[in-house]
């Protein structure tokens, strides 16, 4: 099969509005979560999220197109802009039979779920004849981030969404890979984006229990794996990847972040919203990205781990990458705690730090944990503070959904 290289990144993370912004704020362990500003949160449980901050629509799109956009798409446009940007790569002096092995893969949880809320309000709020935009429906649909990004740039390869609710980037970015290494395209725009800082996602978010409450302490809440945890940190924005397939990124003397070299995907097939204890579906994800690599688990120098912060999900993927790993001394980090959770967009921000983490040989900490839970596995390396240098080879990134979905992808050092 053919070998697939990361050439081009783009985020919109409430870390920062670039790449290099993020990481920065990434490695230095600044936390991106606040006072709700989108909505008057006031009675509601959670008053917190991870708001991107600063955003600029008007820097990647017309003025006038940006009303045909919900959030979530602008998001998907504006990475997607910078990751191109970044990769060399100009489709406007391709072919268009080139173009025509040119794709996209797109993930979202929620997709337009703000446009969907405003839409019903204003008909509620109405005499009860329907007045709703001719904008509604594509604006809403979840695949039509993976439209946009295609059409802006004439791309005529495959194009679609993947929705496995927070493992749902990630599922695109493993998709993406597979399709150039089947040699189904050259080049493939991977990733995924979330605007769902709404009152009914967090409404519902709440209803379920989801959320960290601690109202006093905002950009202390998203504490992975500590005792005191009490639930994830809603967060927004989007990151894409430029994916290419090796010989066609050397023969342009592309840049080259890393290599992809294998994704897993399972289910835990076990509870509408929970993960199972024991770790099931977290351990055949990590075995099958492993054996898709070509791998051993003692060649993986970091884990990127889902961890969102709450009970059950933080110990059940520990659990899982204990059975796999066993006493391997494997760097753990949830960079959760300083993005809060982007729902589907996270596999994909998760994404860029693991391959910056291998381009540039750092391990981002955790922030806000303090106190480990003692059902935490014994023996795992969990870093906990501030980021560490040491040097990454194999970097492993894990993200899971409600429904039970698995999803896992391994980057590596690029070599000849």
């Amino acid at each position: 099969m053919k070998r697939v290289v990361v050439t081009g990144l783009g985020a919109i993370t409430p870390v920062g509005n670039t790449v290099n912004e993020f990481w920065e704020n990434i490695v230095a362990g600044n936390s991106g979560v606040a006072a709700i500003t989108k909505f008057d949160s006031s009675k509601f449980k959670t008053n917190f999220a991870a708001e991107v901050k600063n955003f600029d629509a008007e820097a990647y799109i017309d003025k006038k197109e940006i009303k045909k956009y919900d959030l979530f798409t602008q998001y998907a446009i504006a990475s997607s802009d910078q990751a191109i940007k970044d990769s060399g790569l100009n489709f406007e002096e391709m072919s268009e039979a080139e173009r025509y092995e040119v794709g996209v893969i797109w993930g979202s949880g929620n997709g337009g779920i703000g446009t969907f809320e405003q839409q019903l309000k204003d008909f509620h709020l109405g005499d009860g004849t329907p007045r709703f935009s001719p904008y509604f429906i594509p604006k809403m649909i979840l695949d039509i981030a993976a439209g946009v990004i295609s059409i802006r740039n004439k791309l005529h390869g495959p194009n679609y969404a993947t929705v496995s609710a927070c493992a749902s980037s990630n599922t695109a970015i493993i998709n993406a890979f597979d399709t150039i290494r089947l040699g189904k395209a050259t080049v493939m725009v991977a990733g995924g984006s979330e605007a769902a800082i709404t009152p009914s996602a967090v409404g519902g978010f709440n209803a379920a229990q989801a959320l960290s409450k601690r109202n006093d302490d905002p950009t202390g809440a998203s504490r992975p794996f500590d005792v005191s945890r009490d639930g994830f940190v809603i967060g927004e924005g989007g990151a894409a990847l430029i994916l290419e397939e090796l010989e066609h990124a050397l023969k342009r003397g592309a840049h080259i972040y890393a290599e992809m070299v294998g994704g897993g995907m399972a289910a835990d097939a076990y509870h509408l919203t929970g993960t199972p204890p024991d770790g099931l579906g977290a351990s055949l994800g990590i075995s099958k990205a492993l054996a898709d690599a070509g791998i051993s688990a003692d060649q993986i120098d970091y884990i990127n781990a889902h961890a969102t912060s709450t009970g059950l999900g933080d110990i059940g993927e520990l659990n899982g990458i204990k059975k796999i790993f066993k006493d391997i001394p494997v760097a753990i980090s949830a960079t959760k705690s300083m993005t809060g959770h982007l729902l589907g967009g996270a596999g994909a921000i998760e994404s860029v730090i693991s391959i910056l983490s291998v381009k540039h040989d750092i391990i981002p900490g955790t922030i806000n944990t303090e106190t480990l839970d003692p059902e935490i596995p014994q023996g795992l390396n969990i870093i906990l503070g501030k980021s560490i240098q040491q040097p990454v080879h194999y970097v492993l990134n894990n993200t899971f959904g409600f429904g039970g979905h698995t999803a896992t992808s391994i980057f590596k050092k690029y070599t000849s």
